[in-house]
């Protein structure tokens, strides 16, 4: 993967769309110019959460056990990358390095950023993709009308982790 053509963004944070209440991981690039909401499920949604609000669980969850693997076997991850939009969908790959070799292993970007928050590695989303998605804005013509665009960006910026609540072990 070229380097230049990727941008470095962090979770910015995890919301609920407010039309249809689907978590969205909301990326942002380090100079919060860009940003990418990436829709995803509410188990992926539970385990970025549990890593953003440093909540251990007493067994491993599945991002736990991925890091546990790959730290016992001495191979490390050096980034995550969304890497690819197609009809709607977003693909990502993990960037694993073992030895003198890195291997790419193909991912969804919400496994892939669990797993990136769990082992603190880079996270970046190809440039293509940020220019193919189009960045995410409540625009007065949208379905969600003038009036409660402050609504919705307040909404947006205000929500945290802990509102997807606690989950039962």
């Amino acid at each position: 993967m070229n380097k230049n053509e990727m941008v470095e963004m962090r979770v910015e944070n995890l919301v609920f769309d407010p039309l249809t209440n689907t978590p969205i991981i909301i990326l942002k690039d380090m100079l919060n110019e860009k940003s990418l909401p990436i829709w995803v499920g509410y188990p992926e949604a539970t385990a970025i959460a549990l890593q953003m609000e440093s909540v251990t669980t007493p067994r491993p969850m599945t991002h736990d056990l991925i890091k546990n693997i790959l730290t016992s076997v001495k191979a490390s991850v050096n980034y995550i990358c969304v890497n690819d939009l197609k009809d709607s969908t977003f693909y990502a790959i993990i960037s694993i390095g073992s030895g003198k070799e890195e291997v790419e292993v193909d991912s969804r970007p919400s496994d892939a950023i669990a797993v990136a928050l769990r082992l603190k590695v880079p996270i970046y989303v190809n440039q293509k993709v940020l220019e193919n998605a189009k960045e995410y804005e409540v625009s007065p013509g949208s379905e969600h009308g003038g009036e409660n665009e402050d609504q919705v960006k307040k909404w947006l910026d205000e929500i945290k982790p802990s509102d997807f609540g606690q989950i039962d072990q």
